[in-house]
């Protein structure tokens, strides 16, 4: 009997063991089960933060920089244009300007100032000068056309004053001629102090006048003049315009 009791409670007891071990070893698998399912767990939601987090830095630079690489772009392509365009509307200003002002014109009353003055040798002449006061060039052309108090007629030319070249005038310089007002003996008729004097200018063709005259002012009491009057071409030199 006593051997009985013995033999169930180690039935008992080997059993009750057994349970327990299936119990740990349950208990165990569970565990590894749940570190597992922890890790498999954790591995997706890491991975994502950590893709998220390499994407976030990279995202936002790359976003900023597609927005204003356009706006950049577009920014340097219109200044590139419109310095392009100012550099093209500058340049033909300048070019247009150079070429305006490169180009001689015809000397006449609008871009010249005349004064007449008295010379006392050689005697009863008069000195016409002509003073370029324009921006371009220009070309003095044949000989002054002068009227003395509205007459009806210009005097003669002296032939052989004739320059060998047109008398050119930058701005600011000066052209002459000389006006033989009298025969110094008084041979010549028709004598008459004159108070007015008008200037008519001559184109290239040399065929009557052109653009403005000029009306210098003569001494208050006059200059005489005779028959005999006669001018100077235009001369470049004063010299050579006193020298007939």
């Amino acid at each position: 009997m006593s051997n009985l009791r013995t033999s169930r409670t180690r039935l008992v007891a080997a059993a009750a063991g057994t349970v327990l071990a299936a119990l740990a070893l349950t208990a165990c698998g569970d565990g590894t089960g749940t570190q597992d399912e922890g890790a498999a767990t954790k591995s997706p939601s890491a991975s994502a933060s950590t893709d998220a987090g390499a994407k976030t830095p990279e995202g936002a630079p790359l976003t900023d920089s597609t927005a204003a690489a356009p706006a950049t772009a577009s920014g340097a392509q219109q200044a590139a244009s419109k310095t392009s365009t100012a550099g093209r509307t500058s340049s033909t200003g300048s070019s247009k300007g150079s070429s305006a002002t490169a180009t001689p014109v015809t000397c006449e009353g609008s871009n010249t100032k005349t004064v007449a003055a008295p010379l006392t040798r050689p005697v009863n002449h008069l000195l016409l000068t002509v003073t370029n006061t324009g921006s371009r060039t220009c070309f003095l052309y044949g000989y002054p056309a002068v009227r003395f108090d509205g007459a009806q007629s210009v005097p003669p030319v002296i032939e052989d004053s004739q320059p060998q070249a047109v008398v050119t005038l930058e701005p600011g310089q000066s052209g002459y001629a000389s006006v033989n007002l009298s025969a110094t003996d008084g041979s010549a008729a028709h004598g008459h102090t004159a108070k007015s004097l008008t200037v008519y200018f001559q184109g290239r063709s040399l065929s009557g006048s052109v653009g403005r005259s000029a009306t210098p002012a003569l001494p208050a009491k006059g200059v005489y003049v005779d028959d005999s009057l006669k001018v100077t071409y235009w001369q470049q030199d004063m010299d050579d315009a006193v020298s007939w």
